[in-house]
């Protein structure tokens, strides 16, 4: 009986424990999801920030970035590099695919730079704490609820194709209230992709990867919340950004 009770203890003991391992290695993972993902965030802001200071002191440099056929590379360069990452990184060092991450960063607020010449550098703060609050709500919602979102998931997913397609018809129709529509639509489907993306991140945790299985899906699970983040920025700025007179 004394040999019983001590194996069950000890069976116990080890289930806490392993437990306890669990959740420590989970919050050390998400943890630096968020890191990565928030770097990422200054150094796209930087980029922007400095592109645009950049093209208000050099016309030369501004007509090229803005008003040659330049600005295609310009917008295309992170689509082209995001979608690189994402088929590549399982072949990538993580060291490889973090630095990829950090260029797609510059690239995008090398793209991103634009919104300065059409908004108020006040209300684009504004947004982005606005932002940043919502998408940090949400993300903790993904990460604390118990409700399976995988359906939800399914959901938005598709919507986000249907609102591809009615922002590629708008850039011919320009209309005025599918424009609105598409904001409204965007921002819905952004802030679900966050709760989303945050439970499926957390699930993809499994405590015996290896430091490189473990940094590379950091590193992907930062770029679809940077992404996340990015987008419902840029729906909320159609909505609360003030343009510039």
């Amino acid at each position: 009986m004394s040999d019983r009770f001590n194996y069950d203890n000890r069976a116990v003991r080890g289930g806490v424990q392993s437990g306890a391992m669990i959740d420590e290695g989970l919050r050390s993972y998400m943890l630096k999801v968020y890191n990565l993902m928030a770097l990422g965030l200054a150094i796209t802001g930087i980029a922007a920030y400095a592109t645009f200071a950049l093209a208000t002191t050099s016309p030369a440099f501004a007509t090229a970035i803005y008003g040659s056929p330049l600005r295609w590379v310009v917008m295309l360069a992170p689509l082209a590099l995001v979608f690189f990452l994402s088929f590549r990184i399982d072949k990538m060092s993580v060291g490889a695919a973090q630095t990829t991450f950090w260029i797609y960063a510059a690239l995008m607020g090398l793209s991103l730079s634009s919104i300065f010449l059409v908004y108020t550098g006040q209300s684009i703060v504004q947004t982005f704490f606005i932002t940043a609050a919502s998408f940090g709500a949400l993300s903790l919602f993904g990460y604390t609820t118990k409700r399976d979102l995988s359906a939800m998931g399914s959901f938005l997913m598709m919507g986000l194709f249907g609102l591809i397609i009615a922002s590629v018809v708008n850039i011919f129709l320009a209309s005025s209230a599918l424009g609105f529509a598409v904001s409204v639509i965007g921002v819905l489907i952004f802030a679900g992709l966050t709760a989303y993306d945050t439970q499926k991140i957390k699930e993809m945790y499994y405590v015996g990867d290896d430091a490189s299985v473990a940094g590379r899906k950091a590193i992907m699970g930062a770029l679809t919340l940077y992404l996340d983040f990015i987008n419902l920025f840029m729906f909320l700025m159609q909505f609360l950004g003030n343009r510039n007179n």
